[in-house]
Parts: structure tokens; C-alpha cells; sequence
């Protein structure tokens, strides 16, 4: 059985983990690699470490920060932030990461989505779509456009659209973050996460706005997404990993419990889960270590 994912965002500035509101007044909350660790033990799925302002400041990703992530957790951990180059996606991968994240880089050269797939593989390269809502209009016909720079730069361009070219182009997952709902705790934004999971067959994880326990199951049924992203909720302690696992059990959702003492991971409950059917490529059984790319296959600067 498929399982649906909780996946921890740790949003990095300065080597330190950060959080704000609509991609705005981020305060810095703790160390990166503390907190990771922690979300480990606690079963998180997957973590995600973006460094928020690499793209902004054309500049390449720490890379001390991920290698020190990457040795404090054995789960499958995604890097986005600065990654313009398979050069630099194949120093990320060395570093630690499993997969790559990229957002603004693609953008401007889609082509990097289809490098990265052919040099590493489809399921190593996540497109991360920030996106926010717009009237309609002929150049976004959706309503959600995509904002790039870490929502500095809006660019006209149809999220909809955007998420099956990149799927065209390779891209193994999406990342689909609403700029409206980041950091609300108001909930995730239901009708882009549906509209995109449903024209796409890749996963889709939902991303922004998580407050509450309901929230996570509202992406994961009506969203049809196949994983959630948390932040706030899990940082500020006000629901941890567990009780959030607990909740979506407790209505049918399959997710995996995972004991780290005793290195066992158990898929909950048994029953059918409540809900759309699982997408194809959720929750991928097994923890990842020691991914080493093949040799470089060069790719254009940001």
C-alpha cells in the first residue's frame, strides 16, 4: 500500500533556520542541523532544506549546511536554493542530498530540468513552484502565476502551464508552494493543489499555509496531493510529527510510522485509506543513503 507523506521545509538564511509570512519578516529560529535531526527521530518522511536567498543573491547553496545535514538524517533529504547547473546539482548530491529542488534557474533555462533529469534520473529532480493567485487573464489562464526569486519576481507565466512542461521536461516532482497561504497556518491552498496534481501524473506536494491537523488531510484528500509540506506547525511545536500521523491515521490515511529506536518502519493502518486512490510515485518505501550522481554533464549558468 502507497502511503502519503509528511514532509518537513527548512527554510535556511545565513546558515540559520528561518521562517516567515508570505515569503516575508523571516526571524531566525534555530540550527538547521539540530532541527533536522529532531524531525528525523520524530518520523518526519522526507526533509527539505531551501536556502532562501541564494537565487536572490546569484550565488551557489551552502554546501558546509547540507553536508552536515545530511549526516545527522537517514531519510530521504531534498536541496533547492541557487542550483543553476548540473554541476552544482551534482555538488549537492555529493554533499548528502538525495534529491535537487529547482525553481528560478529553471525558469529561466527549462532546459535545466531535462540536464538534470538525463545526468541523475528523473526521481532526483524536484521542481519547486512558488505560486501566486491573479485575475484571469490569456497569459494565465489558471489564475496562479509563477513567482520566482523567492517571490521577489512574478514572470507571467501560468503555473498550470509550467508544472506539465516541467513534467514534459523531466522533473521527477513538484513542489507547489501558494505564496498566499505561506506561513498563514490558514491551510493549504486546495484549488491550485488540486488543479495541478490532477493535470499531472508526478507527485505533488502541497506547500504553504498548515495550522492545524486538518489541514494535512484536507491537501492530502480533496488536494489530491500525494505528500504534505510543514513548517510552522512543527517548528513552533504546536503539532508534532506523531500527533499529525496520528490524526491522518486515525481517518483512514496510510502513513508510515516510524520507530527509530528499533529501525522499524510500519505502515499504518491497515485499512483501505479514506479519500481520492494514492497517485502514482507516493511514498517511496525505504530511507536513502550514499546516492553518488554519474560524472557531470555541464549545464548553463543562472
Amino acid at each position: 500500500m502507497l502511503s502519503k507523506r509528511i514532509i518537513v521545509c527548512l527554510d535556511v538564511r545565513n546558515g540559520q533556520l528561518t521562517k516567515g509570512v508570505k515569503f516575508q519578516g523571516n526571524v531566525d529560529i534555530g540550527d538547521p542541523v539540530d532541527a533536522a535531526r529532531s524531525y528525523y527521530l520524530d518520523g518526519a518522511d522526507e526533509i527539505v532544506f531551501y536556502d532562501i536567498t541564494a537565487s536572490a543573491e546569484s550565488r551557489g547553496i551552502m554546501l558546509q549546511v547540507v553536508e552536515r545535514v545530511a549526516e545527522a538524517i537517514f531519510i530521504p533529504f531534498s536541496v533547492g536554493g541557487g542550483i543553476s547547473t548540473v554541476a552544482r546539482m551534482r555538488d549537492v548530491l555529493l554533499a548528502g542530498a538525495e534529491k535537487i529542488s529547482v525553481n528560478s534557474a529553471a525558469v529561466r533555462y527549462p532546459g535545466l530540468i531535462s540536464d538534470g533529469a538525463e545526468a541523475f534520473g528523473s526521481q532526483a529532480v524536484v521542481l519547486g513552484l512558488d505560486a501566486k493567485k491573479v485575475p484571469l487573464s490569456v497569459h494565465c489562464p489558471s489564475g496562479y502565476e509563477v513567482v520566482i526569486d523567492g517571490g521577489r519576481t512574478p514572470t507571467g507565466l501560468d503555473a498550470l502551464a509550467w508544472a506539465l512542461k516541467a513534467e514534459s521536461l523531466g522533473a521527477g516532482e513538484i513542489c507547489l508552494n501558494s505564496i498566499d497561504a505561506d506561513g498563514t497556518l490558514d491551510g493549504y491552498e486546495l484549488n491550485l493543489t488540486r488543479l495541478v496534481s490532477d493535470a499531472v501524473e508526478i507527485p505533488v506536494i502541497a506547500s504553504g499555509g498548515a495550522g492545524r491537523p486538518e489541514h494535512l488531510y484536507d491537501a492530502l484528500t480533496a488536494g489530491c496531493a500525494s505528500a504534505a509540506l510543514v513548517a510552522s506547525i512543527v517548528h513552533y511545536g504546536t503539532h508534532p510529527i506523531p500527533s499529525l500521523k496520528d490524526f491522518l491515521c486515525a481517518r483512514g490515511l496510510a502513513v508510515r510510522i516510524l520507530s527509530v529506536a528499533d529501525g522499524e518502519s510500519l505502515l499504518a493502518p491497515p485499512g483501505p485509506p479514506a479519500g481520492p486512490a494514492a497517485g502514482p510515485g507516493e511514498a517511496p518505501e525505504g530511507n536513502s543513503a550514499g546516492h553518488v550522481p554519474p560524472a557531470d554533464a555541464g549545464g548553463p549558468e543562472e
